[in-house]
């Protein structure tokens, strides 16, 4: 996954890569002076300012990788990978520095560019994060690495605010979910959580168009804390939850046992259901063809 940051500054995003604490090492770099920490700052400023319309030139990713994949990403492989999300990001002809940093459990590099390129224009980031998690995915299966899925492996310890209230609004919908039938269970169920519970309408009307969770002082709309929890995808879940209720229900009455699954009686089970028809065992094919009406043979008048 990508995190990407956008600022004004060099100094401070350059000293944070570059910090020794975090076993920082430069993996790959393009147009800038790497004699110290204070070349590269220059470098990268002296290019931004050909560019003043730019107010935020410094871009800022964190490439994150899963800590299962730790034996195989070696540090080409890592520039490698680095390379093909910036060129299908659209981050060329311009200053980088890739450094890699070993202070947690996951391998990670960050990556530090200048939004205004060698030539004074600017690095688009439109819809840049959505194009970046689209990358991600389709590089993660190209190199064979660890996905995973959903939000099942985040440490929530680790988490800050917003993102640990959000989180626990999405532990609370994730397990109380499959056993609710209407928005009332939702709604009550996540009040005792201290979750509540508000809906967005279209316009002055009494059509629902969203849901919004509060917690902690903390709104989120449904989408936001997971694709899963929209307006439309509860209801789909909810419908989808009486029918299974309905479908199981079916299945309790109308179980037959295996031991009785042989012979006549299961046709006289099925008969009683109304499922099939009766069937004579003593019947032959020719009871079965249809009776011609007998012309009467005589003199005709």
């Amino acid at each position: 996954m990508a995190k990407i940051v956008k600022g004004q500054g060099f100094r401070g995003v350059v000293n944070y890569v570059l910090d020794q604490s975090k076993g920082a090492e430069i993996l790959d770099s393009q147009g800038v002076r790497l004699k110290n920490a204070g070349s590269i700052i220059y470098s990268f400023v002296f290019q931004s300012e050909m560019n003043s319309r730019i107010k935020k030139p410094v871009g800022h990713i964190s490439l994150d990788f899963s800590a299962q994949d730790l034996g195989k990403l070696n540090n080409s492989l890592m520039v490698k990978i680095s390379q093909e999300y910036m060129n299908l990001m659209g981050i060329s002809n311009t200053q980088y520095i890739l450094c890699r940093h070993f202070d947690k459990e996951h391998p990670h590099v960050h990556l530090v560019f200048n939004r205004v390129d060698n030539e004074g224009k600017t690095i688009s980031d439109r819809n840049d994060r959505y194009r970046s998690g689209k990358i991600c995915k389709e590089l993660t299966e190209k190199h064979g690495l660890y996905f995973a899925r959903g939000k099942e492996k985040v440490k929530a310890y680790r988490l800050r605010e917003p993102d640990k209230t959000k989180y626990e609004i999405y532990e609370s919908l994730k397990a109380i979910l499959p056993t609710c039938h209407n928005w009332d269970q939702v709604i009550a169920e996540l009040k005792d959580q201290g979750i509540a519970v508000t809906f967005k309408f279209k316009g002055k009307t009494s059509e629902i168009q969203g849901v919004v969770f509060n917690k902690n002082g903390y709104s989120f709309n449904g989408s936001k804390v997971d694709r899963q929890f929209s307006f439309s995808k509860i209801t789909f879940q909810l419908k989808r939850n009486i029918s299974e209720q309905v479908y199981q229900k079916s299945n309790v009455r109308y179980h037959i046992p295996d031991h009785l699954v042989a012979g006549n009686i299961l046709k006289s089970l099925f008969y009683q259901m109304g499922k099939h028809p009766a069937v004579n065992e003593n019947r032959t094919k020719q009871d079965d063809v249809p009776k011609l009406k007998r012309r009467r043979r005589g003199i005709r008048r």
